[in-house]
């Protein structure tokens, strides 16, 4: 279950509501969303895979990955955060085969070792499917981010696995910082195993009002009401994500009432969430001794260091600035910092405003 949705708006002006961030090559020739499928399909037959994204974008969506069933890539009418999205998945699969563990993936990620990564998933595919148990995969943090939810883990489950005492999501710097030195907590990943039946549940149980009304759409999945029962029914969701939706929730019954499990995700792990987060990147695999990244058709450099500088076809010339981020479009040029990155999609939230829709 790929999650595909969004407009990845911190990476105007190259991301636009029709090219998303999940449908840009950012990190090599495939685009995030070719990854991700690529790297899962080891894992399962392609017929296995569902992906939820938005009507904008999934024609585009079923052209980079034909090998998937084009009546598995469902558009929401419009955006209702990860809870609905992932839960009508596990309503349809549960007409279809109640037993069936679902991976929930988002579509934008970066994994660096692969092999590593499909092994985790098989572990937590085991956990998930032995009980109505909960399997998130989490990150061990490298430093105080306040962009991530966090996952504080108690008793050991095995040798690899811990049990989940609470969800905490995005703290300020202060608390973010107290996690880390305590050592018992992990980055939300927003990676999750469970099975069909355990999370249509734990929706029945935590989102009461909004479950039924995907029971509806599900039950008319496969017929010709599906489309017009959706664009009708799913309005009516609440707008909430799958952590507040059921995971913080369901850990307040504590860590050994929840059946939510921490599986470590030691393979590579990046959601290249800003311009920022891909300049770390790229740096990391690729070492520039100034510490700039620019594509380009030529290049000069002068008393210019860490910079991210995107302007292909053209010749670019860095003389006396530290930490910039300027990429250029067709139609448009955005010039930031490195440290005020997170804050492009103001951008974009200006520009909708402004009705410009053109640039968006």
């Amino acid at each position: 279950m790929i999650l595909a949705g969004g407009r990845g708006t911190r990476f105007w002006p190259l991301s636009r509501k029709r090219k998303a961030k999940q449908l840009l090559a950012l990190d090599g020739k495939q685009t995030m969303i070719q990854q991700t499928v690529a790297r899962l399909l080891p894992l399962s037959s392609p017929n296995n895979f569902w992906i939820i994204t938005n009507e904008d974008l999934q024609k585009e969506i079923g052209r980079q990955v034909p090998r998937l069933n084009k009546k598995q890539i469902i558009a929401e009418p419009l955006g209702r955060n990860t809870a609905p999205a992932i839960g009508l998945a596990a309503f349809i699969l549960l007409r279809l085969n109640p037993e069936a563990v679902i991976g929930m993936f988002p579509s934008d990620q970066v994994i660096s070792d692969e092999k590593a990564y499909r092994r985790t998933i098989e572990k937590g595919v085991e956990i998930a499917a032995a009980a109505e148990n909960i399997v998130v995969l989490g990150i061990r943090p490298t430093r105080p981010e306040t962009g991530y939810g966090y996952i504080e883990v108690g008793a050991a489950y095995d040798t690899e696995t811990s049990r989940v005492r609470r969800f905490t999501e995005k703290p300020d710097a202060v608390r973010a910082a107290g996690f880390v030195s305590e050592g018992n907590y992990f980055w939300n990943s927003g990676m999750f195993l469970w099975s069909a039946r355990t999370l249509a549940n734990a929706l029945r149980e935590h989102l009461p009002k909004t479950a039924p009304i995907l029971e509806q759409i599900a039950a008319a999945y496969g017929t010709k009401k599906f489309v017009s029962t959706f664009k009708r029914l799913y309005p009516k969701c609440e707008n909430i994500s799958i952590d507040y939706a059921v995971l913080e929730p369901r850990s307040a019954k504590g860590e050994q009432g929840s059946s939510i499990y921490c599986l470590p995700a030691d393979f590579g792990w990046n959601d290249l969430g800003s311009w920022t987060a891909l300049h770390e990147h790229h740096e990391a695999k690729q070492h520039p001794a100034d510490g700039n990244l620019i594509q380009a058709q030529g290049i000069f450099t002068l008393h210019a260091t860490g910079n991210y500088l995107h302007a292909p076809g053209k010749f670019v010339a860095a003389v006396g600035v530290n930490n910039l981020v300027v990429v250029e479009t067709d139609d448009a040029l955005l010039i930031t910092t490195r440290e005020q990155a997170q804050d492009v999609g103001k951008v974009v939230k200006y520009l909708d405003e402004k009705k410009l829709k053109k640039l968006v």
